[in-house]
């Protein structure tokens, strides 16, 4: 029965294209928020977790693309699983720089929003996945 292939190809593509996208996020990110501490008033109790969130969000980025690549690949439910779990926090750090950093400017909002793009879009594959590998 396990004859034929139940990993997903576009998932796989899109965690990839998602690695590199999220580079690019965080360099950009962090590009901005230097930036945004030169040209605005920006307080240093606000500078910190802005900066350690980046970071905590760069950690779970890695897990999150690890642990789905490799239950897609391997075709096991529990990574994929957690790595979609994992990808609710990823959301919810991405909401937080589209809305409640410090400041926001229009290139946060588009960063994010492509990135909350590429989530929920994975997110649905993901759960195909995991129903393909569970039947």
């Amino acid at each position: 029965n396990n004859s034929y292939q139940l990993s997903s190809v576009p998932l796989q593509i899109l965690f990839y294209v998602n690695g590199i996208y999220y580079i690019f996020y965080f360099l950009a990110t962090l590009a901005m928020i230097v930036y945004k501490s030169q040209v605005f008033s920006y307080p240093d109790d606000f500078l910190a977790p802005d900066l350690t969130l980046l970071f905590i969000m760069a950690i779970l980025e890695v897990l999150r693309l690890y642990l789905g690549s490799k239950g897609n690949l391997t075709e096991e439910e529990a990574p994929l699983g957690l790595s979609l779990v994992i990808t609710v926090g990823s959301v919810i750090l991405s909401v937080y720089f589209l809305v409640w950093q410090t400041y926001v400017l229009k290139a946060d909002v588009i960063i994010n929003a492509v990135l909350l793009f590429t989530y929920g879009l994975e997110s649905v594959l993901q759960v195909i996945a995991i129903a393909a590998f569970v039947s």
